[in-house]
């Protein structure tokens, strides 16, 4: 996923990982939440952050920079979040099919097996 690495739970994305040389600022563990479990999250998890390449001002992906003092241990405690099914953790993404545009009547014709075409 975008040059970085998703973690599912079912259907659940629950984080991203991304070490990459471009957009150095971005790197580390991008966390899958909605913007009202931030306020508990950052209780736990002081060093995490808006992430700047997803937009300006405060996004619904947070994560905790690579860097960070607290980075592995902070890590940890979310993992252990996830494996006790935690709420603050993880959305179902937007199904890629309402994402597709329409092919046109032809197209579709084309490749449907009744259709007579080939």
């Amino acid at each position: 996923m975008f040059g970085c690495y998703a973690v599912y739970v079912g259907p659940k994305i629950m984080l991203i990982l991304r070490q990459r040389s471009t957009h150095r600022s971005a790197n580390g563990v991008w966390i899958a939440t909605g913007r009202e479990h931030h306020a508990r999250l950052k209780i736990l998890f002081p060093s995490m952050r808006s992430i700047g390449v997803l937009g300006k001002g405060e996004t619904n992906w947070q994560m905790i920079p690579e860097g960070a003092s607290d980075f592995e241990e902070s890590v940890v405690h979310l993992c252990d979040l996830i494996t006790r099914g935690d709420p603050c953790v993880g959305k179902i993404p937007a199904s890629r099919r309402r994402r597709r545009k329409a092919r046109s009547k032809s197209s579709q014709d084309m490749y449907r097996p009744d259709s007579g075409r080939i």
